[in-house]
């Protein structure tokens, strides 16, 4: 019986582990919670009273809801209510 199931080329399987260690390296990317920054509904977790966890933000950039984002970069992020915060905020 022939194999009629194609071959994969050996540039589709360097390709496929290029990108599979790419993959990789991107989920080693230290992440932290930037509380202030998630538009409603779209927290990672932490949303205050009233709500239970990921995705249950009532509003846009709410003080108690917190997004995973690249260490390093939370209080550089710009919102219409101020920055983000590494803890808690009172808004």
């Amino acid at each position: 019986m022939i194999n009629r199931l194609p071959r994969m080329s050996l540039a589709a399987a360097a390709a496929g582990i290029v990108f599979a260690g790419s993959a990789h390296a991107q989920t080693n990317t230290k992440m932290e919670k930037c509380y202030g920054v998630a538009k409603a509904g779209k927290n990672d977790c932490a949303a205050g009273p009233g709500t239970s966890c990921a995705g249950t933000s009532t509003r846009d950039y709410q003080g108690n809801s917190w997004k995973l984002v690249p260490a390093g970069t939370c209080s550089k992020i710009k919102t219409p209510k101020g920055t983000g915060s590494l803890a808690p905020i009172d808004r």
